[in-house]
């Protein structure tokens, strides 16, 4: 019998990719997201138990991050309601090099659980899906001042390895830190965007403190302003500073490296500019 998963934060960029392949292979799955019903909300975990009854197994995605204060206490709360309810596996999506996230990860490894960590770099998709592709296609692209480079990972390869850890016994109790083939800054990497879709990105470097003043003056939310910072200020400091085999040993292949996926984003579209009214 098929195990019946539960994916929490099914609508994002993870989450969707996984419930398309188990879909495709045929999988039972309830989405875990706040216009699911029942409804999963991270705020809410007095609805948990609603959504948890009855699965076999859940995958984790924490919003907006293990790094902030509060996914400690939510993680160990969600663990308990799992064992309550006789829930057999747990798969967490964490990040690479946050304290914050290893606390949390340490809550699922004691939990008693079949357990899968996937320990993640920055995502490719962040520059196609996430908090860089409005200032691609708006320009320029102010980025804070950073020397260190990132082995940034491709989703498609994260949701392949969550995948099995999954259907399969393959990666149970194992922990897998996720990097792509080799290391790139940032400003080359915004670099290689414009040379491939063969269009001008001004890239403008600012102190962080810089930075943070202009989020601030463009008004995003205190705590997406404060993840920011920590996330510049805390994890790309260099920590992160090497690639990892973990990825090819677990899928029995070599990761998208970032050129590719850049030749096959340009291929959609998504990152042609608007032209500009005469």
């Amino acid at each position: 019998m098929k195990p019946f998963t539960l994916i929490i934060g099914s609508s994002g960029k993870t989450g969707f990719r996984i419930l398309s392949r188990l879909k495709q292979l045929d999988y039972p799955v309830r989405l875990g997201s706040r216009n699911a019903k029942p409804s999963f909300d991270w705020l809410k975990p007095e609805n948990w138990e609603s959504v948890i009854q009855g699965v076999t197994q859940v995958y984790i995605s924490f919003q907006p991050d293990l790094a902030v204060p509060s996914s400690l206490a939510s993680i160990q709360q969600l663990v308990d309601v799992c064992k309550k309810n006789q829930v057999k596996r747990l798969v967490l999506l964490s990040g690479r090099g946050e304290p914050e996230a290893r606390a949390c990860e340490q809550v699922v490894q004691n939990s008693g659980l079949e357990w899968t960590i996937l320990r993640a770099s920055w995502f490719f998709q962040n520059f196609s899906e996430g908090m860089f592709l409005d200032q691609i296609l708006g320009g320029p692209v102010l980025f804070p001042r950073v020397s260190a480079s990132e082995p940034f990972v491709d989703l498609d390869d994260l949701a392949d390895l969550a995948v099995e850890s999954l259907i399969t016994d393959k990666h149970r109790n194992r922990l897998y830190e996720l990097t792509g083939p080799e290391l790139w800054n940032f400003r080359d990497a915004f670099q290689t965007i414009a040379e491939v879709t063969n269009q001008n990105i001004p890239f403008e470097e600012l102190p962080l403190d810089d930075y943070i003043q202009t989020l601030k003056e463009w008004g995003l939310p205190e705590d997406t302003i404060w993840l920011i910072n920590y996330l510049f200020r805390t994890v790309l400091d260099g920590r992160n500073e090497s690639v990892v085999k973990d990825l090819e040993l677990a899928l029995g292949r070599e990761p998208k490296d970032f050129r590719t996926y850049v030749k096959e984003t340009a291929e959609t579209g998504i990152w042609k500019l608007p032209e500009k009214a005469i």
